[in-house]
């Protein structure tokens, strides 16, 4: 049989541990992680991967260097191409899933 995902029982998991990630599933050579972001996480870029951010529960900024910050609410999601330097911040507590390799370094190069 295959499993079911509950994202609520990921939430649990988690345990209020603001950017520690868990991870959710893995489709082929990717992986889907969920975070709890809370506060501003550091800037960072991962030089060999893009990463996909859909806002779960909550509403983030992710910010840029070099272009516009963008903000995301719940239902929304953003890629931030390989190369490019970001950080993400929460407007307020948001649950977060992240879709990335699986050889990805969750805090950047």
């Amino acid at each position: 049989m295959m499993p079911v995902i509950d994202l609520k029982q990921k939430i649990k998991e988690i345990g209020g541990k603001p950017y520690s990630p868990v991870d959710v599933g893995r489709v082929n050579d990717q992986v889907v992680r969920m975070a709890l972001f809370d506060g501003e996480f550091h800037w960072h870029k991962h030089t060999d991967e893009n990463e996909l951010f859909f806002v779960y529960r909550g509403e983030i900024e992710i910010q840029y260097k070099d272009r516009d910050n963008l903000r995301l609410k719940q239902g929304q999601m953003h890629i931030v191409p390989k190369g490019v330097e970001h950080c993400p911040k929460s407007i307020k507590p948001s649950y977060v899933l992240l879709f990335e390799s699986y050889h990805v370094k969750t805090h950047g190069d």
